[in-house]
């Protein structure tokens, strides 16, 4: 990336060191004082590749089928990464220079919840500074561009339950010695009532109501989204706390989902023991004003309770990152919808994404930078196997890039800095 980022024109690219993978850097500011200065972010790190045996090609060789291009990370994210540099590359050889100013944060942890570039942003604060971050996860349907104005926190942990030092012979101890298996079931069995509502003390109590104008705009997709998940899926109904909207449980009310659970004898047949370890790893989904650490302790208080004198119990925290509230108007938002509207015939639609981008929220504490969201991916199973790309919106979704940065130029000309501080 940094050889490419030389290669097409841009200035100081390095790849600046963590305790983890590296945080890609580079910019171009020759545009002038009058111009906007804009932070592209995407990560280049992917999701594990299993389970392999469900890939019809090896992940890490693309492969072409039907016009789409399957690859592991080829629309999360490593699109967000290539179009931006294309679309940079593709200005700078016409013109030999860009409308705005350009700074780049390539990470490499965003899918464990870039606990390694928290770090690397305070320390690096004023080589970052710019007016606006333009987050490029995520993407857009065939028949229809996507502006996400919303994106949840997330908080990982596992939860490590241990018994007996190795296992035991279930005829002889069992009855007599504590399960791990069984601890494990319980706890999960203890996070949600039966109509799903999370049932850890407080841990609803800083979820904000949305406002009339948020309810009434994320509830008219209700019945389009309702049919797109449920074909995705491929579920015969959906499941929730009944007095919120199926669109209020996706995007705008937090989450607690068991993500894997581990223990005793997974082979073929009967292995008579009781296991010495048992455990599962957990997610949570946050919402605006729901502090991750926080929220965090809450879980941990709430597993620990669970505490006998029969077993150990280990909680451990990975990551914990907050909500983050995009830019739904002004400039930049206008430059996306006029972007779209040359390029694909039509504004985006704007939507809150469910998922998360961990790193979003120490950039805006720390940093204070205002955020618009312009995904690149087009395609299907960013997270499963056999994840592709739709090639005939390569061309297309290039060009919208190429028009964002000249509009936004347009729109935010003057004093970049201030404009984008009205905006947020």
């Amino acid at each position: 990336l940094v050889a490419e980022m030389e290669r097409i024109g841009l200035k100081r690219c390095q790849a600046i060191p963590s305790v983890g993978h590296p945080v890609v850097y580079g910019e171009w500011l020759e545009a002038g004082e009058d111009k906007p200065t804009v932070l592209i972010y995407a990560h280049y790190d992917v999701q594990p590749v299993d389970p392999i045996e469900l890939w019809e090609t090896p992940p890490f060789e693309p492969d072409v089928r039907d016009n789409r291009l399957y690859a592991r990370g080829v629309i999360d994210d490593k699109c967000g990464v290539w179009f931006n540099l294309k679309a940079l590359e593709s200005m700078l050889a016409a013109t030999g220079t860009l409308p705005v100013n350009v700074k780049i944060c390539f990470e490499g942890e965003e899918e464990t919840g870039s606990p390694n570039v928290v770090p690397v942003i305070k320390e690096h604060k004023e080589l970052f500074a710019a007016d606006l971050m333009l987050v490029s996860d995520g993407g857009s349907r065939p028949e229809m561009p996507i502006y996400i104005s919303a994106a949840r926190g997330v908080i990982d942990g596992e939860v490590v339950v241990t018994g007996p030092w190795h296992d035991v012979h279930s005829g002889l101890y069992g009855g007599i010695v504590h399960n791990p298996v069984h601890m494990v079931g319980k706890i999960i069995g203890a996070f949600h009532d039966d109509e799903g509502r999370i049932r850890i003390p407080g841990f609803y109590d800083d979820v904000r109501p949305l406002s009339p104008a948020a309810f009434e705009e994320m509830n008219a997709q209700e019945g389009e989204a309702r049919s797109s998940f449920m074909e995705d899926a491929r579920v015969k109904n959906f499941w929730g706390v009944p007095e919120y909207t199926f669109m209020e449980r996706a995007t705008a009310q937090p989450t607690l989902d068991v993500t894997g659970v581990y223990g005793g004898y997974q082979g073929e047949g009967m292995k008579t023991i009781i296991p010495a370890r048992a455990g599962f790893k957990a997610t949570m989904r946050l919402v605006v004003d729901q502090d991750p650490e926080e929220t965090a302790q809450k879980f941990v208080d709430f597993v620990k309770g669970f505490a006998t004198d029969t077993l150990d119990i280990e909680v451990t925290i990975r990551s914990a990152s907050a909500a983050v509230q995009m830019l739904d108007e002004g400039p930049a938002v206008e430059a996306i919808h006029r972007a779209f509207e040359a390029t694909w015939g039509k504004q985006a639609r704007i939507l809150r994404s469910g998922g998360s981008i961990p790193i979003l929220g120490t950039f805006q504490r720390e940093l204070g930078i205002p955020m618009a969201n312009l995904g690149f991916g087009v395609g299907e199973n960013g997270h499963a196997p056999n994840e592709f790309y739709m090639l005939e919106f390569v061309q297309q979704y290039l060009d919208t890039g190429i028009h964002f940065y000249y509009y936004l130029a347009e729109l935010m000309q003057g004093n970049g800095e201030t404009a984008a501080r009205e905006e947020s």
